[in-house]
C-alpha cells in the first residue's frame, strides 16, 4: 500500500470519529428540544413491513423550547412512530391527537444532568480510543514499508511524527465537542 494512501485513510478515519462522536452528542437529551433528539430513531412501520428512521416518515420540529412536534407524511404511521419513541431510549411519553405526535420534554434535574455528563465522558473517551486505534495502525503501516523499504528511515519518523499531529489535533477537537456539550447539559 502506497504510503499516501496510508496517511490519507488515517486522516480520514479520524475525522469520522469525530463526525461519529458529534452526531452520538445530538442525540444525547440536554433538556432542550432539538430534532436530533428523534431524527434516528428507528421505526418499525406495519403497513410498509420495514424499518425507517423516523425523519424520512415525518416531519420534526420545535416550536417550543421544550417541545418537539412531529408530523407524520402518511396518517396511518402515527402509532408505529408513537410506539418507536416509548420504546426509544429517551424516556419520553409522546402525546398524539391522532395526526401530530407532542414530545414534552421535561427539565433535567441536577442529578440527571451529572449523569447526562458522565455519558457524554464516555462517548467521548470511546472516541479518543477510537482515534488511538487509527494511530496505531498507521504505525504499524509505516513501520511496515520501512520494513520493506518503500520508505526511509527518516521518512518514517517524518510520517509518524505527520500521524501524531493528526492525532492531537482530533484529540483536541474531541475535548472541544466534549467541553460544548458539558455546557451544554449544566446549563439550565
Amino acid at each position: 500500500m502506497d504510503i499516501e494512501e496510508v496517511m490519507l485513510e488515517t486522516e480520514e478515519a479520524m475525522e469520522k470519529t469525530v463526525e461519529y462522536l458529534v452526531h452520538e452528542f445530538a442525540a444525547l437529551r440536554t433538556g432542550k428540544a432539538s430534532p436530533a433528539l428523534v431524527e434516528n430513531i428507528d421505526v418499525h412501520v406495519h403497513s410498509y413491513g420495514s424499518n425507517s428512521k423516523l425523519k424520512q416518515l415525518a416531519m420534526i420540529t420545535t416550536p417550543e423550547a421544550r417541545l418537539v412536534v412531529i408530523q407524520p407524511f402518511d396518517p396511518s404511521t402515527t402509532s408505529d412512530i408513537e410506539r418507536a419513541l416509548r420504546e426509544s431510549k429517551l424516556g419520553i411519553n409522546p402525546n398524539s391527537d391522532g395526526r401530530v405526535i407532542r414530545l414534552p420534554i421535561p427539565e433535567l434535574s441536577e442529578e440527571r444532568r451529572k449523569d447526562m455528563v458522565k455519558i457524554a465522558r464516555s462517548i467521548a473517551e470511546d472516541a479518543r480510543v477510537r482515534v488511538r486505534g487509527v494511530r496505531r495502525e498507521a504505525m504499524e503501516k509505516i513501520k511496515a514499508a520501512q520494513k520493506t523499504s518503500a520508505i526511509t528511515e527518516d521518512d518514517q519518523k517524518l510520517y509518524e511524527k505527520d500521524v501524531q499531529k493528526l492525532t492531537d489535533g482530533s484529540i483536541t477537537k474531541i475535548d472541544q465537542v466534549l467541553e460544548k456539550k458539558e455546557a451544554e447539559i449544566m446549563t439550565v
